[in-house]
This record gives C-alpha cells, structure tokens and sequence, in this order.
C-alpha cells in the first residue's frame, strides 16, 4: 500500500532545480510513472507510459516521468520522451521509498493535499486503468484507453527498493 509523501520530499527536474513536493502540487495534481532505467520491466512499457502520460498533458494536473537514475541516465533511458514530458530524477529512491512503492514500473496519482489517489504497481491494465479513471474522473478528463493494441500483456514489476 502507497504512503503519502512528506511534504519536503525533493523532487529534481532533469533540466532545473530541485523543489518539494509540495511546491511541485502547489497548482496541480500530479500523475507520475515511476521507471528504473536498469531493468526490462521499465523498457517494455516505456511507450505506453508515454502514452498514458500524454493523455492526461493538457488536464489541470502535472504529468512525469520519474526514473530512478540521474539526470543523464534518464536521458539516456527516456530518449525522446525526455524532451515531451516533465522528467524527475531519484537517483537515491528517496521519492520511492517515500511513497512505499514495491514494483517498478508503477503510475502513481498525487492529489494536491499529498494524498497518494492512486497507485498501480508493475504492468496490470486494469490497476493503470483504475489510476487513471480516478485522475480522469478528478480531472473531468476522458480516459485512456488501457490496454492499447499495442501495449504488452501483463507481467509483474521489478523489485522498487533494492
């Protein structure tokens, strides 16, 4: 179960300076996908992430990538989606650990309070298409359409924390 993050929890764009996380919801809520750049389970769904992400860019909430690795090492992971979508680096995990994530790849819902909305661990449609009715109905936003006819078949996540 996904704890709710501390309010000085710091969150460092790949292209800026750190903020809280409660500087970073002082406007919007956030929907994130937390990827680790060294394992399979992140690469396979990297473009459904995307794609799920850029669903939701034009509602009232922020949208991210957050990958457990440097800024270059997200870069280098992320290649073009670097560029298209708001990218945090957690090189310690911190904001893992925070949240008590377990598997990665995981899409999480933040709502401005720090409450955590919604959380779906490793790569099941049906739990990312429950986190992101929850952000649509929130958003007054279409959803998603989950699984895509591209997206790969379910598979358990790997490990969060190490």
């Amino acid at each position: 179960m996904a704890t709710d993050p501390p309010a000085d929890l710091q969150l460092a764009p790949i292209n800026g300076e750190a903020r809280s996380i409660e500087e970073w919801l002082t406007t919007f809520q956030l929907a994130v996908v937390v990827l680790d750049p060294f394992t399979n389970e992140s690469a396979w769904l990297l473009e459904t992430a995307g794609r799920v992400l850029r669903h939701f860019n034009e509602a009232d909430c922020r949208v991210a990538f957050v990958v457990t690795g440097s800024a270059d090492e997200a870069r280098q992971f992320l290649g073009p989606w670097a560029e298209r979508v708001l990218t945090f680096a957690d090189p310690d995990r911190a904001f893992v650990q925070a949240l008590g994530l377990n598997e990665l790849p995981a899409f999480v819902q933040i709502r401005g309070d720090r409450k955590v909305a919604g959380v779906a661990e490793g790569w099941d449609p049906h739990e990312w298409r429950q986190v992101a009715e929850g952000l649509a109905r929130n958003m007054s936003w279409s959803v998603p359409l989950i699984p895509d006819v591209t997206d790969p078949s379910p598979y358990a996540g790997s490990a969060a924390r190490s």
